[in-house]
């Protein structure tokens, strides 16, 4: 069955320091335009995601309200009027296999690892193998692109490139990636869930 965000041809997620503030921004969005989908919540450390999706005059207008009313408080965003259905997929925690070599962008907020995601895959012949936001990574983003060795160079570069000013942390191209890793990376990048298997 088709999520609802698999529908919906632009996506923005903005990212709050203040979950109280965030929330009044949520409330804002969700009055200003009739979206598809608003998804609101809190992540670690203390932050208030907040994502939309739905048509791509209705999100940018429902996303600008949001940043209107809690400027002050707003970490950072990204508004995707053609978001990549990969993007999706990762955001919904679907997997693929494994290729040859590993890409990995890591920043230091969610939004900016959608952006990163968004770029290398439109950018590249790559698959996101995982998107992680926030929850478990202190905050940060991550995301993890594979396909041939330069595919995932081209990836790497686009993605970070793609990462706000300020919040880019890392990359690494990872060619032939050891059976070990892969067979881990298979599964998730979450060290308890790996333990258990």
């Amino acid at each position: 069955m088709d999520h609802p965000f698999h529908n919906s041809p632009a996506l923005a997620l903005l990212e709050f320091e203040s979950i109280a503030a965030g929330y009044l921004a949520a409330d804002a969005m969700a009055k200003r335009a009739p979206i598809a989908r608003v998804v609101a919540g809190t992540v670690q450390p203390g932050r208030l995601l907040v994502l939309l999706s739905g048509g791509v005059a209705e999100v940018e207008e429902a996303a600008a309200a949001g940043r209107g009313i809690a400027a002050g408080s707003l970490l950072d965003e990204v508004f995707l009027p053609a978001v990549h259905p990969g993007v999706i997929a990762g955001l919904l925690g679907e997997r693929h296999p494994m290729a040859d070599a590993l890409a990995i962008v890591e920043s230091s907020t969610g939004a900016s690892a959608i952006a990163a995601a968004d770029a290398g895959l439109k950018g590249a012949d790559v698959t996101l193998l995982e998107l992680r936001l926030s929850d478990g990574l202190a905050g940060k983003g991550v995301c993890f692109f594979t396909g041939t060795v330069s595919a995932v160079e081209i990836a790497v570069e686009l993605a970070s490139a793609a990462v706000s000013p300020g919040h880019f942390l890392h990359a690494v191209v990872i060619p032939q990636l050891s059976p070990e890793i892969a067979a881990t990376l298979h599964t998730s990048s979450i060290f308890s869930q790996n333990l258990q298997k």
